[in-house]
């Protein structure tokens, strides 16, 4: 695989062929910029919209098809076996050629596992090529997004002609989505201002400024049956949006839930965000779910306070669209816009 190189020893940009086997790292690579230099793309991967022109090197294993019971059973089924969830096409990364593989070492059921993608590359290795680049994200957390966005940019750092230009172009990108990212005085803005009555009609009482205070309780479901609370970034989405998430844990992973503790936690809202299903499969599960007698005494769903979310272009994916997740749970909380440059897409009140 030869490549030519500039005056300074610099491996050259036209020479970048990228392969990206996670949606969250297609949406990093062409943020940054680097979205011509793709070559191949997971089976999952459709943002931008026009990566889908790109041949799809993954596949699943299972069935992908059928009720939320039904395809956790199929992926239990072939992780109890010790199979991956997911196979790599190693004859069409042959033909692509890549510089770089990008994938992650975060979940076995989201994506090709780091493990598969390293026995691919071996078998693929020449003893005349360049070594494949292979770029592993491993976000727990929202700042790890923040450290893979510069990981993923470092990488490429080779092929610049300067050295920073690739550091610079991801700490531009970092601090501007940090910059979106709701906060108080973001979300109070689009209020209206109180009306000019007499100050002893208007004042609240002690007690229902308290309650105005108080964080709303948020649960986010992103598996329904078997329950699951959205763990990793979500309570931190969550808090920022002004929620106190009351059964996920931040930098955990997401794991699975009683009944028991989602009545217990009896939460104001619950968001509801399925790993890997649109807006149309997220509405299916939850009627699915509603039947349930425990379902109809939580007091989200007395009051009309559950809502639906495309969980697998937003919540799933730990890329630059976390920043508009906590923006929907922002409008979600507190019933208004929490970006006036953002169209309230991504999520409806079931």
């Amino acid at each position: 695989m030869g490549k030519s190189t500039n005056s300074k020893g610099n491996l050259l940009e036209k020479d970048l062929r990228i392969v990206s086997l996670i949606p969250s790292a297609t949406e990093i690579v062409a943020q940054l910029g680097y979205g011509e230099y793709l070559v191949g793309r997971s089976h999952e991967c459709d943002f931008p919209s026009d990566v889908q022109t790109l041949p799809v090197c993954t596949e699943p294993k299972f069935d992908p098809v059928g009720t939320s019971r039904e395809i956790h059973e199929r992926v239990t089924e072939l992780l109890a076996t010790a199979l991956s969830v997911y196979r790599v096409n190693v004859p069409l990364l042959a033909k692509l050629r890549p510089t770089h593989i990008i994938t992650q070492a975060q979940c076995e059921v989201c994506a090709v596992s780091l493990s598969d993608v390293e026995q691919a590359v071996t078998t693929l290795a020449q003893p005349e090529d360049t070594p494949i680049k292979i770029v592993s994200l491993q976000p727990e957390k929202l700042a790890d997004v923040w450290t893979d966005i510069a990981r993923v940019a470092e990488a490429f750092e080779p092929f610049q002609t300067s050295p920073q230009t690739a550091k610079a172009s991801a700490q531009k990108m970092i601090e501007s989505l940090q910059a979106r990212l709701p906060t108080p005085s973001k979300t109070n803005q689009s209020k209206t201002s109180p009306s000019k009555t007499s100050p002893s009609k208007t004042s609240p009482s002690k007690t229902s400024q308290d309650e105005k205070d108080t964080p709303k309780k948020v649960v986010c479901i992103e598996w329904t049956d078997p329950l699951m609370a959205a763990g990793n970034w979500v309570p931190e989405l969550v808090a920022i949006a002004g929620g106190q998430d009351c059964c996920g844990q931040a930098g955990k992973h997401s794991d699975w839930m009683s009944w028991e503790t989602l009545t217990a936690a009896d939460p104001d809202i619950i968001v509801v965000m399925p790993c890997g299903y649109d807006m149309a499969q997220t509405r299916t599960a939850t009627e699915a779910i509603a039947t349930s007698a425990q379902w109809q005494s939580l007091k989200a769903v007395k009051s009309n306070q559950v809502y639906l979310t495309d969980g697998n272009q937003y919540f799933n994916r730990p890329g630059p669209r976390l920043v508009e997740s906590a923006e929907i749970l922002a409008e979600i909380i507190h019933q208004q816009s929490a970006n006036q440059n953002r169209h309230p897409v991504g999520w409806e009140k079931f």
